[in-house]
């Protein structure tokens, strides 16, 4: 290592074996504690550790403290590395990646770029823990299923006895495995969570129900060790699947990039420049790539040749395709809509524009704190209290001169009526009824870490292209020169646009059909790629695209481009302009509605795009929201930056979007909300996603995210004032473990029938 002079090093780890925050919190703390390292963040969500360092610790000492502490870590990085000087590489490594594309473009070796610096997709390759535990929670629904009814409805058949045995052990032991399993390894660092008290409840219930078999008596437990099994495994399955979301975001951004391109080689033999089809991450900087109509730009770069309409809106969130020529950059991931283009690469790999959103989606994601679950929080002092109260119980009634037999029962059922299994349901019950009503209503919670932040949002931060607009261009206004009609000139505009498959010239065309016009025919036709097009009617040229295109444009048609918001194409003959169309993009019916509801609630909105600032203007007059509440050309690291200085200046902020540029704020505000007719991005990093395109699933997100917030606090509540009630009275040998299981049940039934309220809900 060297002095500590030296930038510090970074390296990321891949951990497994968390099962709540707790764990990450724990991991955190010992890493902190270690000479050498100067902060440590664990992500429980994508299950990685971002670690920096310097002497005297090294990669390897930082790998053993997480095994110490009782969790497995591999290495993803490599050796660490340090942390780049390059401007914008904030990404572990960029610099020597930039430094060592550098020397190939010198020598032009066309090396592939190491794969342990390519970034946020490194063991995205893994199985889902909710797969994992799906096969334990399906096996344990059907086991349990028969125990209860042997239990309950056939308690005196000769054979039921050892039917639940035979049937809830395998529940026991397998099914609840990761319990005993979480238990196991934190009673190793003396430490323990929820999923101590869980296993030993489970197996309380069990061993006596066992023992009471054994010796001919008729008070088993089977069917409660069973059911807290299945009831908290399926928590479990539930907040796993939360959990493999935030991968899934960091897999479909990675989905978005061209997979491979064409390149323009040298033949070493013939000398003759020809095409050569490589993958994408073989690009290095310099390459000449070409890149066809419907095709994805590779990379970021600079058009060399040819000249086109490139559709950048999943990237910058721009609502209109953007003509490029020679000289005009282009981002990785934009999609080439008419003409052929050959680009110089000017970034690649961890550099570009779609890397760093991954960065920062997956920054953002590691740095908002998980919400602790109330239970998770409170077992630190609940469970060891727990365990004692037991103990004691066990040797206070031996102590008093009861028998083993009569004092064992008296413990076990201390633990038994201490087992969480409402603790357990308060959660999962009230998010499964809540998340159905939320589907009926248009909504999608994904977890119950999203909800807590709900009730303080006070500010809303809303997209425009998508979210409050449609997304979709429509022709706004015509003006017009002389005496020529409006319905002259789009009759001659739309017919000349017929041969054109621009967005522009599709909705010039729908504006004609809805018109109900007559096109007439057109004859030699061309396209002017980046500019317009032109073709003959009746004899007469007739050119429709940019001023630059005519000789001269009246000023009020310029002035009428300037006025109107959205873009404006000139339709003309002879050299002059004599008419100006303007297509925008179109405000959804029910967003002005919309906000003045988010209003209501206490909101303050935002407008945040990367369009134009007139286009943001125009749209924000339409729905209601003031002009200074406006952001306008905000590229997506600015969308991430905007978010967090509301953030920081004491907001709680929600964010509400449905393109690429989105994701990164979405998944760094207090709440994210993407709208579900966007890209799966966003829909991956929200913390809710909005089902029907519309703006006012908004306000029913945050009210039923309230109402549901509300009921998981009222069962925890109820669940853990029943233990607080229950555990004195089992203690002192008032209940027997017959009704403490009878009791447990009522508890589960109750929170059951608090959470099935949610089901009523309306705004």
């Amino acid at each position: 290592m060297a002095t500590g002079e030296r930038a510090p090093e970074e390296v990321r780890l891949a951990i497994t074996g968390m099962t709540c925050a707790s764990c990450s919190a724990r991991i955190e703390r010992k890493l902190s504690k270690v000479a050498g390292v100067e902060s440590a963040t664990v992500n429980l969500a994508t299950e990685k550790a971002l670690v920096s360092f310097s002497s005297p610790v090294t990669v390897e000492q930082i790998v053993a403290e997480v095994k110490k502490t009782g969790y497995g870590a591999t290495v993803i990085d490599g050796a660490g590395q340090r942390r780049s000087a390059v401007a914008g590489s904030a990404q572990p490594g960029a610099g020597a990646l930039l430094e060592k594309l550098r020397a190939m473009e010198l020598d032009r070796h066309r090396a592939r770029p190491e794969p342990s610096l390519a970034g946020p997709e490194d063991h995205l390759d893994h199985t889902p823990a909710q797969n994992v535990l799906k096969p334990r929670l399906v096996t344990a629904i059907a086991l349990t299923v028969p125990v209860l009814l042997l239990a309950m409805v056939l308690p005196t058949f000769s054979a039921s006895p050892w039917l639940q045995f035979l049937l809830a052990t395998p529940v026991v032991f397998w099914c609840a495995w990761p319990f005993h399993r979480a238990a196991a390894v934190n009673a190793r660092h003396l430490a323990s969570t929820m999923d101590t008290l869980v296993s030993l409840g489970v197996l309380a219930a069990w061993g006596y129900s066992v023992v009471e078999l054994l010796q001919g008596g008729m008070h088993l437990y089977f069917e409660v060790a069973a059911v807290v099994t299945t009831f908290l495994l399926t928590g479990r399955f539930l907040e796993a699947r939360a959990k493999d979301s935030g991968r899934d975001a960091l897999r479909s951004l990675l989905d978005l990039g061209a997979k491979d391109v064409s390149v323009l080689r040298i033949d070493p033999q013939s000398r003759v420049t020809g095409e050569v089809r490589i993958p994408v991450s073989e690009l290095v900087v310099g390459d000449h790539f070409i890149v066809r109509p419907g095709e994805k730009v590779a990379t970021d770069g600079v058009v060399l040749e040819g000249s086109s309409a490139v559709d950048a809106s999943l990237v910058t969130g721009e609502s209109t395709p953007v003509d490029v020529s020679a000289g005009d950059e282009v981002t990785g991931g934009s999609v080439n809509s008419t003409g052929r283009i050959v680009v110089e690469a000017r970034k690649v790999g961890a550099d570009t524009m779609l890397a760093a959103i991954q960065r920062l989606v997956e920054s953002a994601q590691t740095g908002k704190a998980d919400v602790q679950r109330l239970a998770d929080r409170v077992s630190a002092v609940f469970v060891p209290v727990v365990l004692v109260l037991a103990l004691a119980t066990l040797v206070g009634w031996l102590v008093t001169g009861h028998d083993v037999g009569t004092s064992l029962a008296v413990a076990v059922t201390v633990l038994i009526i201490a087992c969480p299994c409402a603790l357990g349901l308060a959660t999962p019950t009230a998010l499964l009824v809540g998340t159905g009503r939320g589907a009926q209503l248009g909504t999608l919670i994904k977890g119950p870490q999203v909800l807590e932040d709900t009730r303080r949002v006070d500010t809303v931060v809303l997209d425009k292209t998508g979210t409050i607009t449609t997304g979709a261009l429509q022709l706004r206004s015509i003006a017009v020169r002389g005496k020529l009609s409006k319905k002259a000139a789009l009759t001659a505009a739309a017919a000349v646009e017929q041969g054109s498959e621009h967005p522009i010239a599709r909705a010039v065309v729908e504006g004609a059909r809805l018109a109900k016009l007559d096109l007439p025919r057109i004859l030699d036709f061309e396209a002017n790629p980046g500019e317009g097009a032109t073709a003959r009617i009746k004899g007469t040229e007739v050119t429709v695209g940019k001023a630059a295109l005519f000789e001269r444009v009246d000023p009020e048609l310029l002035e009428h481009a300037r006025n109107h918001a959205g873009t404006t194409v000139f339709v003309g003959w002879d050299g002059v302009a004599q008419a100006a169309l303007t297509v925008e993009d179109t405000v959804r019916a029910t967003s002005e509605a919309a906000i003045a509801r988010l209003r209501a609630l206490g909101l303050t909105p935002y407008l945040l795009t990367g369009d134009s600032s007139s286009n943001a203007r125009s749209v924000a007059e339409q729905v209601g929201i003031e002009a200074t509440n406006v952001r306008a050309e905000v590229m997506p690291a600015q969308k991430h930056e905007v978010v967090t200085q509301l953030q920081q200046s004491g907001r709680v902020v929600a964010m509400v979007g449905d393109g690429v540029n989105d994701a990164a704020a979405l998944a760094q505000a207090d709440l994210g909300l993407a709208m579900g007719s966007g890209t799966d991005v966003a829909m991956d990093s929200a913390d809710i996603v909005l089902v029907r395109s519309d703006l006012d699933a908004v306000g029913d997100a945050i009210g039923l995210s309230r109402e549901t917030l509300r009921i998981i606090k009222q069962n925890l509540a109820w669940a853990f004032g029943y233990n607080t009630a229950a555990i004195p009275l089992a203690a002192f040998g008032l209940l027997n473990p017959m009704i403490a299981g009878a009791t447990m049940a009522l508890s589960s039934v109750l929170v059951v029938s608090n959470s099935l309220r949610l089901k009523r809900w309306h705004r």
